[in-house]
């Protein structure tokens, strides 16, 4: 008997290798809890795709077990697996209408007619193409394409519905607006999913959980704006969001705090998070947004001359990238307020951050 708060899906020390030497996903263990939207992020090569393969039946794991629902799934064909699948390239049928397409798992689990004809409608009208059943797929839009393949995902209302790249091909404002789609079918529908990503933006908007893969192992696994706000070393804070990346060797640590001494000149006061001890190297995180130009005297312990070298108009903000400490590349992210129309390139200023928005993280180069 499987309680209804256990995990619907579980990872147990899973390892994937395609050549018997190379581990493409290491050690997995992970649990995904039923109704939650998580994604596996990362960069290409990182073993996120592999292990939504192997949920899905079209990878044998190497080692370990995979569970659903309680029960091992490892030597369950795909089609038994009782998964929806959504893939980029929509996998849609040509020669069927939209209709037929999603008719197609329902027929082969032998549903009757009338149920499978009102299990239609209703995915159709859930994806708003009520009117595009008769409708071949080379007579859609990608978009719409797309929004067929989610609906033949969930016609059959599985109890987990997993999702490769599902948005890659469309153009950027189409890819937005789908994620807010895909969103609120599952805030609606309840369902498990699981999403693969390599775009951050896409993984923070859509998810209740991120797991952030590199070299085959989960580096963080933690909500969008734990990932965000407090990214356990360096790759997850280079990763998700843009980020200034400060190295250099550390000089003290007191408790939660430490003091670095950054590469190219200045002492930084900053959280100490996962450093060693002094003489050892670390990294600085420090989101753009946290940065202040010119702050107020005395609100900030770290406080650095600057100067700005360039200046990019983005409407809400002001995309500052100044000369820090030696760094060029140093960025601050400044509201487009009226008291911020007097910085110019070239411009002297100062720049100031708080301790608590500075991370120092193990060195990730």
């Amino acid at each position: 008997m499987v309680a209804e708060n256990d995990p619907l899906v579980r990872f147990i020390d899973v390892q994937k290798s395609y050549d018997g030497e190379i581990l493409v996903v290491k050690k997995l263990n992970l649990d995904i809890a039923r109704g939650e939207f998580l994604t596996m992020l990362g960069p290409s090569g990182s073993g996120k795709t592999t292990c939504l393969m192997m949920l899905a039946g079209f990878e044998p794991a190497t080692h370990g077990e995979i569970t659903l629902a309680g029960k091992p799934i490892n030597n369950v064909a795909p089609h038994k697996r009782g998964i929806g699948m959504v893939f980029q390239n929509y996998a849609l049928f040509p020669h069927m209408t939209v209709a037929e397409n999603l008719a197609f798992p329902l027929q082969v689990r032998g549903m009757s007619k009338a149920d499978t004809e009102a299990k239609v409608k209703k995915a159709l009208d859930m994806v708003q193409l009520g009117d595009f059943g008769h409708r071949r797929p080379g007579q859609l839009s990608g978009g719409q394409q797309q929004r067929v393949a989610v609906a033949r995902a969930l016609v059959f209302d599985p109890d987990l519905v997993l999702m490769d790249e599902p948005l890659g091909a469309l153009d950027k404002q189409l890819r937005e607006q789908m994620q807010y789609e895909i969103k609120h079918i599952h805030q609606s529908l309840g369902v498990t999913v699981v999403y693969v990503t390599h775009d951050q933006s896409e993984a923070l908007t859509m998810s209740n959980r991120i797991a952030v893969f590199n070299d085959g192992i989960i580096q963080q696994l933690a909500s969008p704006d734990n990932l965000y706000e407090r990214p356990e070393n360096a790759f997850v804070a280079q990763f998700i969001g843009e980020n200034n990346k400060l190295l250099g060797n550390v000089k003290s640590v007191n408790g939660q705090s430490c003091e670095i001494e950054v590469d190219g000149g200045g002492v930084v006061t900053a959280l100490s998070v996962n450093v060693a001890g002094p003489g050892e190297r670390a990294s600085l995180s420090l989101r753009p947004e946290r940065v202040i130009i010119n702050p107020e005297i005395g609100s900030c312990p770290n406080v650095f001359d600057g100067r700005v070298e360039e200046l990019i108009y983005l409407g809400d903000h002001i995309r500052t990238r100044v000369n820090v400490c030696g760094h060029d590349d140093f960025v601050v992210k400044v509201p487009n307020a009226s008291g911020h129309a007097q910085l110019q390139e070239g411009n002297t200023v100062k720049v100031g951050w708080t301790m608590e928005d500075c991370r120092a993280l193990d060195i990730y180069e």
